[in-house]
């Protein structure tokens, strides 16, 4: 007998920890720590004294921190290099830093640069425009270095006349992307004369750009235009204020952000000076106000009020420009340069507004409408032009504004005969509650404004997006609804209704119950399906879902409402129809909260599930069909039908012929039936009666008929694994022997190399894992009766044997090892683990003698193939895995053989001299083993072990 007796209930006991008494009294790590904090109060270590607090918090302490107690040494440093300010000095400091550092405008208004793009995507034109480029002058250049100063300015003021004689070139017919790219060559070119130092040259630039603003000659551009000119003169105003600011820390430090004019030196108020001197002298109108506008901040340097003084003046300029278009566009840049420079000035915001209300009759005005004649504009086209500048103003105005001001406005649009375009700006800029406040007030006004080419069904958008955000009075909440759904309903165009019937779904939804969002599809799918209208809104149309599922998230309620499913059937173009059934599947998985088996809900989620996956072919990415399984394999797993476990089996067998090209899927449908199986062994408490004995059987065939259609080869193994100890744990012992054979004859299959996480990786540490498993349940499982002494195992080692392995690794080697492991298990009287109402060998065979031969047999083949192996590494390369094999081959045998069988003694001893033979061993661990040798060699019936310890020599490295 060559594997030695085990008595594991004895073994057990001897490894369990010793127990010791609690003495409370004692730190113990899961107490309330006591932290002690340490105020330095003196400057220096040594006279430092320090006023002590202690508390009781379960937080834990920083071990660091304790070490060194309580002090921090920088800290002791910094204290002792700096004197300690006085508490109410830090105080005044800090809160003046905080009033200096806080905001006017914070982070929820919506700056000017989220409008940019929005801007430029929207207002285009397919009409050729014309530019006139700044050509530049040699004129003067001569005598600016070294002359008078006299002479510099006469030079300069030439210069600045030189605009006017001939300096321009007209660029005529260009496109739309011509000519931005021409804005873009001017913008970098003010760059390049700024830091070349041709300071006038810039300016002139400038003044060339903001000419370009009182063109209208492409009206339906004009938007854009103001755009990207406004960007030049941006970049000028911020040249122009580092430069002077750069002037004033010359000879000091940095300027606070808050500095008063008396802290700027007199060079730089003379510079800022002579800028606004310069822009003073510029003859026209439009270039005079936009490049002034654009240096505003820089007012900061010469006086206090220089900023609130020149607001209401450049306010009052645009009185003077006759086309209401440009001059609202001006106003807008005036209200964007004053929320930067002086968002407290609200004063002369608002009345910059309410100048432009005094001129609004302009728009209707001849000279306008001649205009739109001869450039074949609609006026409601027209009117659209102007929502970017009164949004951006009124958005200014209303920022963080009392509701009163609400008030007035709406007062004031009334005198207007509630202009359609003025009141759709205002519900766009003010907040959404005091909108909501007033539903029933804007809607009056939207029934009786003057729609003057402003369609009423964008007002009842804009109104339905401020409900959307806040809740009207709930009295007028059903009002307000068919209010505005009479107007919606009526509209022929599918865009427009859609458009706006997307925005009202969600005060629906929120409000009200299934019967009105029920109403309110019925009146969607009427309007979008005649010629298929539907086809041009799928992004409306997801939007509607979003906001349905968002709000009736109770599934069974939302499979209640009748026109869902048919709602759905309009997203006809497969990739929009999957996205959405996506986002229904996610909402599902995350709402879900109990398990359903609800039949409505199955139904409609089987389809929509079945959608997702019939979406698969050879082109979709791997990361797509991970999705789509994650999200079909949650919804398997909130199906059950409690107690009624055929029912339950019957819909995975159904999903398995659903969703059979989606392998994860599968892989949850036989871990999902073999879970099934387990509850029922837990229900029968392991007594099967016919009826669930046939049960289980029926799902242990279905795991068996599924596993196969899996490609990946460890997904197999692990699964005929797994269901083979199903099988067994449910007294199916047949059918666990089929997966286990199944399991072994898959063993020559498995490839050299796998892909894990998209690399190629070697198979072997992954076989070795799978084997090792494969060992501990191969203990348990009893012999066949028709079938030799451990015939899975004997099959087992043979398809090891034949398996083709990597030269230069040793895993072939560790299982064997670990094979005997198994081998030295089953030979003991009694196993250490077992199979509730399974008889393992040990039962089955009793210890007879045959058996335990057959064993000892087994036993001397693996090792001749492990000694086999250890006398192929004698080659000088593999010396050193030759010693690690041999000590990891002696641990085996010192842990599970007898080694009072002198054959198995002789073969200790060889393999321990062979570890160290070639000084390759780790002495450490030889010297580690060998006392532990010694120490079990005291313990009873141990004595063998001192003769081995004798005979074990150490050897040194030298």
């Amino acid at each position: 007998r060559h594997a030695r007796s085990r008595n594991y209930v004895l073994e057990s006991e001897a490894c369990k920890l010793e127990s010791v008494p609690l003495d409370f009294g004692d730190y113990h790590p899961l107490k309330p720590i006591t932290v002690t904090e340490c105020k330095t109060k003196k400057a220096t270590r040594k006279g430092s004294t320090s006023s002590t607090s202690s508390s009781s918090s379960s937080s834990l302490l920083d071990p660091l921190s304790s070490v060194l107690d309580g002090t921090d040494p920088l800290s002791l440093f910094a204290a002792a290099a700096e004197p300690v300010p006085t508490t109410a000095a830090m105080d005044s400091t800090r809160k003046r830093r905080e009033k200096d550092e806080s905001p006017v405008v914070g982070s929820d208004f919506e700056p000017w640069a989220g409008k940019r793009a929005e801007i430029l995507a929207r207002y285009t034109t397919t009409e050729k425009l014309s530019i006139n480029l700044y050509m530049g002058s040699e004129k003067g250049k001569g005598t600016t270095t070294g002359s008078a100063v006299s002479e510099k300015v006469r030079t300069r003021l030439e210069e600045l006349d030189d605009l006017e004689e001939g300096s321009q070139k007209e660029l005529l017919n260009l496109t739309q992307q011509d000519y931005m790219n021409r804005i873009e060559e001017l913008n970098q070119s003010l760059k390049d004369a700024w830091s070349s130092d041709q300071k006038v040259k810039a300016l002139k630039i400038v003044i060339q750009c903001s000419k370009l603003l009182s063109d209208t000659t492409v009206i339906q551009f004009y938007p854009s235009k103001f755009v990207l000119i406004t960007d030049i003169l941006d970049t000028f105003g911020k040249l122009v204020y580092e430069r002077i600011l750069s002037m004033c820390v010359e000879n000091r430090g940095s300027l606070p952000d808050n500095f008063s004019p008396e802290s700027v030196n007199d060079t730089a108020k003379e510079t800022c000076l002579n800028w606004f001197f310069k822009i003073a002298s510029i003859r026209e109108l439009i270039p005079r106000f936009y490049v002034e506008a654009a240096i505003l901040k820089c007012n900061k340097f010469l006086s206090k009020m220089g900023i609130s003084e020149c607001l209401p003046r450049l306010t009052a300029m645009i009185r003077g420009i006759g086309d209401p278009l440009v001059a609202v566009y001006a106003r807008a840049y005036l209200c964007r340069v004053g929320m930067e420079v002086a968002p407290q000035l609200k004063e002369s915001l608002n009345k910059n507004f309410f100048d432009f209300l005094l001129t609004f009759k302009q728009i209707h005005g001849d000279t306008v409408q001649n205009q739109l004649v001869v450039q074949c504009v609609e006026i409601p086209l027209y009117l659209t032009l102007y929502s970017p500048a009164i949004d951006w103003i009124l958005q200014c105005i209303a920022y963080h504004a009392p509701e009163v001001l609400l008030t007035e406005m709406m007062e004031r649009c009334k005198k207007l005969g509630n202009n359609a375009l003025l009141l759709n700006s205002v519900m766009s800029a003010f907040r959404a509650e005091f909108i909501a406040a007033r539903s029933m007030d804007f809607i009056g006004m939207i029934k009786e404004c003057d729609e003057s080419g402003f369609p009423k069904h964008l007002l009842f958008r804009s109104l339905g997006l401020n409900l959307a955000l806040a809740d009207p009075p709930e009295s007028d909440r059903l009002q307000i609804l068919n209010e505005a759904w009479k107007v919606i309903t009526k509209l022929k165009n599918p865009q427009d209704y859609i458009n706006c019937a997307e925005v009202w779904v969600e005060y629906t939804c929120r409000h009200f119950t299934k019967r009105e969002v029920n109403t309110v599809l019925a009146d969607v799918i009427k309007h979008m399906t005649p010629d298929r209208a539907f086809e041009d809104a799928y992004p409306q149309l997801q939007s509607i879902i979003q906001k349905v599922i968002t709000y009736i998230y109770d599934f069974s309620l939302l499979f209640s409402v009748e026109k869902f499913l048919p709602f759905l059937d309009m997203f006809q173009k497969e990739s929009v129809r999957v996205e959405v059934c996506k986002c229904i599947m996610e909402s599902f998985i995350k709402h879900q909260q109990e398990s359903t088996k609800d039949p409505v809900i199955l139904n409609a989620l089987l389809h929509i599930c079945k959608t997702m996956h019939d979406s698969v072919n050879a082109l979709t990415l791997e990361d797509e069909k991970r999705m789509l399984a994650a999200l079909i394999n949650g919804f398997i797993k909130m199906v059950s039908f409690g107690r009624d476990f055929e029912q339950q089996l019957s819909f995975y067998v159904e999903a398995r012929s659903m969703f059979c090209n989606l392998e994860p899927v599968l892989v949850q449908l036989i871990h999902s039936v073999n879970q099934l199986a387990m509850e029922t062994r837990k229900v029968m408490k392991g007594n099967h009666s016919r009826k669930t004995a046939a049960f289980v059987r029926a799902c242990v065939a279905f795991c068996f008929i599924t596993i196969p259609s899996l490609s990946s080869i460890f997904t197999c193994l692990n699964l005929y694994l797994h269901s083979g100890q199903v099988a067994l744990a449910n007294q199916c012992l047949s059918q666990a022997d089929a997966f286990f054979k199944a399991a072994v004859s898959l063993v020559p299959e498995v490839p050299k190399m796998i892909s894990v996480d998209g690399k190629m990786r070697p198979s072997d540490a992954f076989l070795l894992e799978f084997l090792c498993n494969f060992f501990s349940t191969l203990l348990v499982v009893p012999d066949h009766p028709e079938q030799g002494v451990l015939f899975l195992v004997r099959g087992l080692l043979n398809v090891i044997q034949d398996y083709t392995w990597e030269d230069n690794g040793d895993d072939k080697v560790r299982i064997y090892t670990n094979g005997l492991h198994l081998l030295s298990a089953m030979t003991q009287e009694a196993y250490i683990y077992h199979v509730d109402k399974v008889d393992s060998n040990d039962t089955l065979y009793g210890g007879d003698s045959k058996f335990l031969a057959e064993m000892n047999k087994l036993c001397e083949t693996v090792v001749a193939q492990i000694l086999d192996h250890l006398k192929a590494l004698g080659k000088e390369e593999t010396l050193k895995r030759q010693s690690q094999l041999a000590l990891y081959f002696f641990n085996t045998i010192l842990a599970h053989g007898d080694l009072r069988n002198n054959k198995l003694n002789q073969l200790a001893v060889n393999l321990w001299n062979l570890a160290q033979k070639h000084g390759f061993a780790d002495t450490k661990t030889m010297v580690k083993t060998l006392d532990y040798i010694k120490r079990r060699s005291k313990q009873p019936d141990m004595s063998h072990f001192t003769d081995l310890a004798l005979r074990l020599p150490l050897q040194s490295r030298t």
